[in-house]
């Protein structure tokens, strides 16, 4: 057996410790002069530790650390058999510099929750019992202003047959600053349809079935909703009426991921206590898209695009890549705004694309363009050390489909968190 000392030097009024071989529960420790610091006997091998300081989890970055394969933290120990005696560290001035010092937030006191597969799991099963016992009719919005999208109404059918979107004006724009015939200007938009279906079908474009219009009911609950669009990677998906009433007329309005959020949020408030992933940072949490050279892993590349870039550059990422919004950076990499495909709508206003080359568009032309119709705009963002409950909050407000994280003083665009990053991390 072998003496080991864990000490916390960095200050605070109070301070625990927990690691592996304590099982994670808390352990008192003793204040030596401006050192809090606890000693066991161990035998030699690999331990991890955390300290909980004024009720804050914290790593000492002085110290190894590692990150398991969820993404959290802790610090790291070898117990050698030929290690020095433990001695009293020299008295000092008691100071209060937090400065070094990982912030972890969570960890609450029962062992079974400090797993972090488990606490995954917890928040899971919270998440889909709320969802699977209410319907989209619980949450659907009163207004469905501010939608990149529109659904079309087919008067011989007497329904909705499908969805104009975003992405569908970048397709008619580029199409007709290319000069390519496509549809006449009098021709329905139904006819942009059957175009559109060609031009993706390429040769074989005559094959191609147009898919059903993809809906859900008033009746559905919120889990089928939020799959439904995560599935089909839409944005927004129509709700019918199960039951017709006089007006004869299915189309009730748009569920989003959002408005299935802000739901959510509200009833997570009153879990809050008994779901502690909530308070665990991002930095230990395995959700959204991040930069390599954080180090941490993700499913799709992150990309970001210079002002000087040019727009069709952008598009052709969005399309491509079938992603919302791409972040706009600086020579230093460091964000200046966020470009995305509902954006695009700012050229339709006095018709100003029919007064420009699409070709010779910049990335900083359009976003000017964008300025002028609606005015400046907040950038939305986090940090790596947000909270999870953070950014579900910081989401589930109006107008708002992702957060960019950036390093909080240089604003280096370090990721990217979407709603449907959320919605996939959370129903597993």
């Amino acid at each position: 057996m072998v003496l080991q000392r864990f000490s916390w030097p960095y200050g605070g009024r109070s301070a625990t410790f927990c690691g592996s071989f304590t099982g994670w529960r808390e352990c008192p420790m003793g204040l030596v002069g401006a050192v809090f610091q606890v000693v066991f006997d161990l035998p030699p091998g690999v331990y991890q530790y955390r300290f909980l300081v004024d009720g804050v989890w914290r790593c000492d970055e002085t110290k190894p650390f590692v990150r398991d394969e969820y993404g959290l933290i802790s610090n790291e120990v070898l117990v050698e058999n030929n290690v020095q005696p433990v001695v009293q560290p020299e008295p000092s001035i008691r100071g209060t510099n937090m400065d070094k010092g990982t912030i972890l937030k969570t960890m609450p006191p029962e062992p079974s929750s400090q797993n972090p597969s488990m606490q995954i799991a917890v928040i899971r099963h919270v998440v889909s019992g709320i969802l699977l016992h209410n319907t989209i009719y619980d949450v659907v919005p009163l207004s469905s202003k501010g939608l990149a999208l529109v659904p079309l109404w087919d008067d011989r059918q007497g329904t909705i047959t499908g969805m104009l979107t975003a992405s569908d004006f970048v397709l008619i724009l580029r199409k007709l600053q290319r000069n390519i015939q496509v549809i006449g200007n009098e021709e329905p938009i139904s006819a942009w349809k059957e175009a559109k279906l060609q031009f993706y079908g390429g040769p074989d474009g005559a094959a191609m079935q147009r898919r059903p219009l993809i809906h859900v009911k008033d009746s559905d609950n919120l889990v089928d909703v939020a799959l439904t669009i995560i599935r089909n990677e839409i944005s927004s998906v129509p709700i019918f009426k199960c039951m017709a009433d006089s007006s004869g007329v299915p189309f009730l309005n748009l569920a989003t991921l959002q408005g299935i959020l802000k739901f959510l949020c509200s009833k997570l408030q009153e879990e809050a206590e008994g779901c502690s992933l909530l308070h665990n940072q991002l930095l230990s949490i395995p959700i959204g898209t991040w930069s390599p050279h954080t180090g941490r892993s993700s499913s799709r590349q992150l990309r970001t695009l210079l002002l000087s870039s040019p727009l069709n550059t952008c598009l052709d990422i969005l399309l491509q890549d079938r992603v919302s919004s791409i972040p706009i950076v600086d020579d230093n990499g460091s964000l200046r705004d966020v470009y995305s495909l509902s954006d695009i709508m700012a050229l339709a206003k006095n018709d100003v694309y029919a007064r420009i080359e699409l070709e010779q568009v910049t990335v900083q032309n359009a976003l000017d363009v964008q300025y002028q119709v609606h005015g400046r705009r907040q950038c939305h963002t986090c940090l790596q050390t947000s909270t999870l409950l953070e950014v579900l909050e910081g989401l589930s407000i109006p107008g708002v489909r992702r957060l960019v994280v950036i390093e909080q003083s240089t604003r280096f665009v370090e990721g990217i968190i979407s709603l449907r990053d959320v919605f996939t991390f959370l129903l597993g």
